[in-house]
């Protein structure tokens, strides 16, 4: 293996490490799923269809697409939410006294832009304001672009189902003001909630030593703000 090659994977071994996770759990999701739907299939009595079949399906997409947006929407709300909430003791959190936007010193922007800083965070308009907002902005734009994906693949698949057993099916806006809809959006909103509130409170305590989501292992509990 090349210096440039051993450099490349060292640079980004978190992003390839999940990246390859996610195409991993991502496989066994489609082939477990599509061997639920065939089981459904022979249930209502049906030929059971093939992978790719199931793969191009809305009942894969919408089983993709709600997972993916209530992690967006997790980290839309993260993002936004530690601008001005904090947790003391949490690693999670800033200092207790810099809740808010911060200064334009604190920041880099504007004439305390440094000489490698980002190009709009030197601008004085517009552009430095979208950069300053472009991570929550761009999470706030898949959380939305994937919650109506959702809702579109799970109208069909809803549909689908309805169609299997000799009903009528629904327009896209009843199926978005209807039970199934809210059903598959909350039980995900909940989980994802429930994981960032039990991060931010256990880290107060609990340590992992070498990690940046952890206090050093010897930080007192009301240590704030700082990574180990």
């Amino acid at each position: 293996m090349t210096s440039a090659r051993r450099n490349f994977l060292r640079d980004n071994g978190l992003s390839l490490a999940f990246g390859a996770a996610f195409v991993v759990t991502l496989a066994g999701q489609a082939l477990a799923g599509h061997a639920e739907f065939n089981s459904g299939l022979r249930t209502d009595g049906l030929a059971p269809a093939g992978l790719g079949d199931y793969l191009t399906s809305s009942d894969f997409a919408v089983d993709v697409t709600e997972n993916w947006q209530s992690e967006y929407l997790q980290f839309f709300l993260f993002i936004l939410g530690t601008v001005w909430l904090l947790q003391r003791g949490s690693p999670e959190s800033k200092e207790m006294d810099e809740a808010g936007t911060e200064s334009d010193r604190q920041q880099r922007v504007g004439r305390y832009a440094h000489a490698d800083s980002p190009r709009w965070a030197g601008t004085r308009d517009w552009r430095q304001g979208v950069y300053s907002r472009s991570l929550g902005l761009l999470m706030a734009a898949l959380f939305l672009l994937s919650w109506i994906a959702q809702s579109v693949a799970g109208a069909a698949a809803y549909n689908a189902e309805r169609l299997r057993q000799l009903q009528s099916p629904i327009g896209w806006g009843d199926y978005v003001l209807g039970a199934d809809f809210w059903s598959r959006s909350l039980q995900n909103w909940q989980s994802e909630l429930l994981a960032v509130a039990s991060m931010a409170i256990f880290s107060v305590h609990l340590r992992q030593r070498g990690s940046p989501e952890s206090k050093p292992v010897g930080a007192p509990h009301t240590s704030t703000g700082i990574e180990g």
